[in-house]
């Protein structure tokens, strides 16, 4: 092999360019903590970092459908415990109105309480999220879900669409609780003895009237009726406790998730400081042995040895 001084300065040249890049890599990866800086550095590691991400920021869109369903859920349990206490209320007042020692000046100062607790209870029906969308409205989360006709009757404006959401690979729950199923309609017999339906309001106004007309009859139908008022919205209150019960497990379960998996992706994308500080320090000499071999080759000349 012929030895040139070409050949010398080549070969030089390459030692220190591949030390220089194996440097400026390790400085690279030191300044990002990371083992990849791009993909093309290992293919197949740069893979699995990017379906750990993936699933990571799904179970990321996961948590923020279970922030959302809790809070809507907290939203509802409000709403209807208040409600709860106005029916309970409405019933001591009712009881209190049958009493035979009332005259019907009393009974009007019972009734007019009444329908205010009735009013309030309406509007805690039209409740809204933090969004501003009705909560018991169904899919029609832009009006109020119950209102009043033209002809005075009561009426429930939402629809009985149910919206489940996934919060989970395998699990969904459901996000809304249409109103039809929280107010249900009472059944009442009508005057040929049919069983009717009622509206909730209605039944509630119903009764209200009956007080302040002094209507006995009227006061003990009412009174039956709402206790099936209070049955319809206890159901509704173990259904919403269900359900944050469901919220509150899942949470944990992806919180879990989550924390496996930045840990799993820490030990393949994460670098080790302690290994890469050495590896820089190798890399260092390698090149300042290299730039120091390259420095006397470059002084050496043939004309030296000729005596």
């Amino acid at each position: 092999m012929k030895i040139s001084t070409s050949l010398l300065f080549d070969r030089a040249t390459s030692q220190m360019s591949t030390v220089q890049n194996k440097l400026a890599s390790a400085q690279a990866q030191m300044s990002q903590g990371k083992q990849i800086i791009s993909p093309s550095d290992a293919p197949d590691q740069a893979a699995v970092i990017t379906r750990f991400k993936g699933i990571i920021q799904r179970n990321d869109s996961f948590i923020n459908t279970l922030n959302t369903a809790s809070a809507r859920y907290r939203a509802e349990e409000t709403a209807l415990q208040n409600v709860s206490d106005g029916i309970i209320r409405m019933r001591e007042l009712g009881i209190q109105a049958a009493n035979d020692t009332l005259g019907p000046v009393d009974r009007q100062a019972l009734a007019l309480e009444m329908g205010g607790l009735r009013d309030q209870i309406m509007s805690l029906a039209n409740s809204q999220d933090t969004g501003g969308t009705y909560l018991f409205g169904g899919s029609r989360v832009s009006e109020p879900a119950f209102g009043v006709d033209a002809t005075g009757a009561f009426v429930y404006n939402g629809d009985q669409t149910k919206v489940n959401v996934l919060v989970g690979d395998q699990r969904a729950v459901q996000l809304n609780r249409p109103g039809s199923d929280v107010f249900e309609r009472v059944l009442r017999t009508n005057a040929a003895g049919n069983p009717e339906g009622v509206s909730f309001f209605q039944a509630m106004d119903d009764m209200v009237q009956a007080v302040q007309d002094s209507d006995r009859a009227g006061m003990q139908i009412g009174l039956g009726e709402f206790s099936a008022m209070t049955d319809s919205i206890s159901l509704a209150l173990a259904h919403v406790g269900t359900n944050m019960n469901v919220v509150d497990a899942q949470q944990v379960v992806i919180d879990e998730t989550i924390l496996r998996l930045k840990t799993l992706l820490s030990d393949v994308e994460d670098l080790d400081f302690a290994t890469a500080i050495t590896q820089m320090n190798k890399d260092m000499l390698s090149l300042e042995a290299a730039q120091s071999s390259f420095s006397k080759i470059t002084q050496l000349n043939l004309f030296n040895y000729i005596k």
